[in-house]
């Protein structure tokens, strides 16, 4: 896939997930996307990855800013680099106790692309920055 249209996937991706729009940002994975979440498992699976959003939007409200994306020269591979502002909605298990509080963190994913899908998506954060900030306006 030519790195071109692998920007325009991965910008596609972005904009659904910060349209908050669930189905649009599913339509671009493959049926056996493989999906590494922070600090976290590996889940594979659409199905899976569409709970994983379902469970994600119930916790927290999120938009992505500052972004940078970055592919491969064969298009096979991207990485995105940006800006996570975010509200904490609903206390997620094992986590401080949310009552709306603000966030802001630089994160990434990486992602692997096959036959115009997105077929792996691997997302990395600090999860204690992000625990720090919470705690601080909780």
């Amino acid at each position: 896939m030519p790195q071109t249209a692998t920007e325009n996937l991965i910008r596609s991706y972005l904009d659904a997930f910060n349209a908050s729009d669930s189905e649009a940002m599913l339509a671009l994975l493959s049926e056996d996307v493989i999906h590494d979440i922070n600090q976290g498992g590996r889940e594979i699976g659409r199905e899976k990855f569409r709970w994983f959003n379902a469970m994600m939007a119930e916790h927290y409200s999120e938009t992505l800013g500052d972004i940078a994306i970055m592919v491969s020269a064969d298009g096979t591979r991207a990485a995105a680099e940006f800006t996570v502002r975010g509200t904490y909605l609903k206390t997620a298990e094992g986590l401080p106790p949310a009552s709306g509080q603000s966030y802001s963190l630089p994160a990434g994913i990486f992602f692997e692309v096959e036959d115009g899908r997105i077929s792996r998506v691997t997302t990395c954060y600090n999860l204690n920055d992000w625990i720090a900030q919470v705690e601080k306006d909780g």
